[in-house]
Parts: C-alpha cells; sequence; structure tokens
C-alpha cells in the first residue's frame, strides 16, 4: 500500500498543497529550478529531479514537469485540460 494521501497521485496532500515536509525538502534542494505539476496543482517539482526520472511531457513547445509518476498518463490523456488550467 501506498504512503500517499487518498485522493492524490503522490505525496501530496488531497488538496494538492506541498507538505510542510516537503516544502522543507524542496527549498534545501540544490538542484534548482522549480516547476509547479499541471496535474496536481500546487505540487511543487524540482526541475533536474523530474528530468532525470522522465517526469515531463513536452507539448506544443513547452515542457511539463510532473511530481510523480501517474501524472504523466493523466496529462496525456487530455494535455489541452492541464494546459489551460496552468
Amino acid at each position: 500500500m501506498s504512503d500517499s494521501p487518498a485522493g492524490s497521485c503522490c505525496s501530496v496532500t488531497s488538496n494538492g498543497a506541498v507538505s510542510a515536509e516537503g516544502r522543507k525538502d524542496l527549498l534545501a534542494s540544490p538542484s534548482g529550478a522549480i516547476a509547479e505539476c499541471p496535474v496536481m496543482v500546487g505540487s511543487a517539482v524540482v526541475v533536474a529531479d523530474a528530468e532525470a526520472a522522465g517526469l515531463f511531457r513536452d507539448y506544443e513547445g513547452t515542457r511539463y514537469y510532473f511530481c510523480c509518476a501517474g501524472c504523466g498518463p493523466a496529462f496525456d490523456a487530455d494535455p489541452a485540460k492541464y494546459v489551460a488550467a496552468a
């Protein structure tokens, strides 16, 4: 069973916000740029980590980064929906 909260695809709260512990980890991250996941809006993504893990998609000339593996397939199913919300 996953340690993820109910209602989320990854390690963020069900309302899409990054937990306090997650924010501390991101702020301490030396890897640089931070992006927002277009699927789990409010979830911060360390760009270098997402690149290394393949958690990104290119759509209409823009690269989108995801907070977890579950967000890529959701984005693929309807990218326009997530781009419009961004």
